[in-house]
């Protein structure tokens, strides 16, 4: 039986008796966490269970961009495939996947795209990058394989072609960052594409969320709804580090955890371990990884635990939708508030075409917010445009940020650079 449908005790054993595995396979293997339990004193045998983690230091990205080769735990001719961070906190950080590894990816995808109702006779158009060392696009790929069902590989942009594929090979499934969902609606409406009837049922998004912290579809996600609701709406989360993907069930009430692959920990400001349900950062200790795993590596990613068991029958936790990241949290005019709060705004203002967000440090030493933005409706002069986008943003975060307007090749070129496999739609230009 699959370990999520099973008892939350059973869970936990299940859970302890691989972290205890892990734990002896770095102490043997990893160079970075042989230092690490010498410096400490800690020794690795006494590492029982998930409560005993907190007596370890965490890993953090700096960690893992200054001493990168010493956490590759197998020899180098046993790596198959080299995979990269995205690197917006700095330099890209370099994993390298065993076959077991890759295995293990195809594992978890194909659970993730059954947790979101796929299964095989479905055709998934993925919309995003295979290449450029990218791990999500070689997984979805993997997972789908291992699924028995089919894949297009159409990489992401181009409206197009998009359509294109549509129409001739009739997927059931996209898959795609949900603010390009919008890209499509538009091109298939300036060009009399009936997109409410096409073969699609289930959109999947990616790196950007769909709903708020209860579970409702944020402003982003009830604009995509309101324009297709024919289709369903299914949020994920995943990152290189953690080499595992939180999906939303049918019931659309959190990412769940895949048991058998990580461990995830919510930490507050003080470093320790929150009540269940609270919000905090997300730890990770990663479970069955060969080439590269992770103890205690800080995600920076802002979210809470849900314990209670889901509708759908897993009894496993899940995590609510991002509130932010950590290092990203911006303090305007005294209100905190994270970058996708800012762009759920800019997303559901129909007369928004590109954007990117910037934050920088004024001379008092406060936080500033550029707003930059291009104009998708000619008619819309740049002044009304200004005052209705800030009273958007007062109603929603009860402050308004600067908002300057660019031609949109400008912003274009800023949400696309030439190395980014992502849009670039976040700058952080503060100091310290």
């Amino acid at each position: 039986m699959d370990i999520e449908f099973e008892s939350i005790e059973h869970i936990r054993e299940f859970q302890n008796e691989l972290l205890r595995k892990q734990v002896s396979y770095l102490a043997a293997h990893s160079p970075y966490y042989k230092r690490m339990f010498a410096a400490t004193g800690i020794q690795p045998s006494t590492i029982r269970t998930i409560d005993d983690l907190q007596r370890l230091p965490f890993t953090e990205k700096a960690d893992l961009q200054r001493f990168n080769d010493d956490f590759l735990c197998v020899p180098r001719e046993e790596i198959i495939d080299y995979i990269t961070t995205s690197g917006t906190l700095g330099d890209p950080v370099l994993f390298g996947c065993t076959e077991k590894d890759l295995e293990r990816l195809a594992y978890n995808e194909h659970k993730s795209f059954a947790c979101a109702g796929l299964h095989k006779g479905d055709i998934l158009q993925l919309m995003t990058t295979i290449d450029k060392r990218f791990m999500a696009g070689l997984a979805y790929w993997m997972g789908i394989r291992r699924m028995g069902a089919s894949i297009i590989r159409v990489g992401n942009g181009i409206p197009e072609l998009q359509w294109d594929t549509i129409q001739r090979l009739h997927p059931t499934a996209i898959m795609c960052v949900p603010s390009f969902i919008l890209r499509l609606i538009e091109y298939a409406e300036q060009n009399n594409i009936d997109y409410r009837h096409s073969s699609i049922r289930k959109i999947i998004g990616i790196g950007e969320g769909l709903r708020d912290q209860q579970f409702n579809l944020n402003l982003l996600g009830q604009r995509i709804h309101d324009k297709w609701p024919e289709v369903e709406l299914y949020a994920t989360y995943s990152s290189t580090e953690m080499s595992a993907t939180f999906s939303e069930c049918e019931h659309a009430c959190g990412g769940h955890v895949h048991p058998e692959l990580i461990i995830v920990e919510i930490i507050g400001e003080d470093d320790k371990t929150v009540e269940d349900g609270m919000p905090g950062e997300i730890v990770i200790t990663t479970l069955g990884v060969e080439g590269m795993p992770l103890l205690r590596f800080r995600t920076g990613d802002i979210a809470a635990k849900v314990v209670e068991p889901c509708a759908c029958g897993r009894n496993s936790y899940r995590l609510t939708p991002l509130i932010g990241r950590k290092h990203n949290m911006i303090k305007l005019k005294g209100t905190t508030i994270y970058p996708p709060a800012i762009n759920d705004v800019l997303d559901n203002t129909p007369f928004v075409g590109n954007y990117v967000v910037v934050v920088r440090s004024s001379e008092a030493g406060t936080d500033e917010v550029i707003v930059r933005i291009s104009l998708n409706d000619s008619t819309i002069k740049a002044d009304s445009a200004i005052k209705t986008l800030k009273d958007r943003f007062r109603s929603r975060l009860r402050v308004a940020p600067e908002v300057e307007i660019l031609p949109a090749d400008v912003i274009q070129q800023i949400n696309f650079p030439a190395k980014s496999r992502k849009p670039v739609k976040f700058i952080d230009e503060r100091v310290g």
